[in-house]
């Protein structure tokens, strides 16, 4: 049964199975989101909008990051996939100029 509240069932899945849930070690376990289990995000690096911090070596650490596993969080996702799409072809034209 999907008792989070998002907008439908498609917007929601959770994993109690899984060895790791619930991931990032905080959240609420009866509502956590595992619809996004990797981030769609992380790719917009800074401009994700999320609560992430990096490495000493330089690699995002998005642990502290609960946005896409809390209520609302598939819609906040889904708002910015225009920004994905904006990297996606931004890195198809530079390709397409390098050759």
């Amino acid at each position: 049964m999907n008792d989070h509240p998002a907008t439908g069932h498609y917007a929601y899945f959770c994993n109690r199975e899984c060895e790791y849930f619930p991931c990032h070690g905080a959240g609420s376990p009866e509502n956590f989101n595992c619809l996004f289990c990797y981030c769609p995000l992380y790719a917009l690096d800074g401009d994700c909008g999320g609560y992430f911090s990096y490495t000493k070596d330089g690699v995002k650490d998005c642990s502290a990051c609960l946005i896409p596993h809390e209520a609302g969080g598939y819609e906040y996702v889904i708002e910015r996939f225009g920004k994905i799409d904006g990297l996606m072809k931004n890195n198809r034209r530079r390709r397409t100029e390098g050759k």
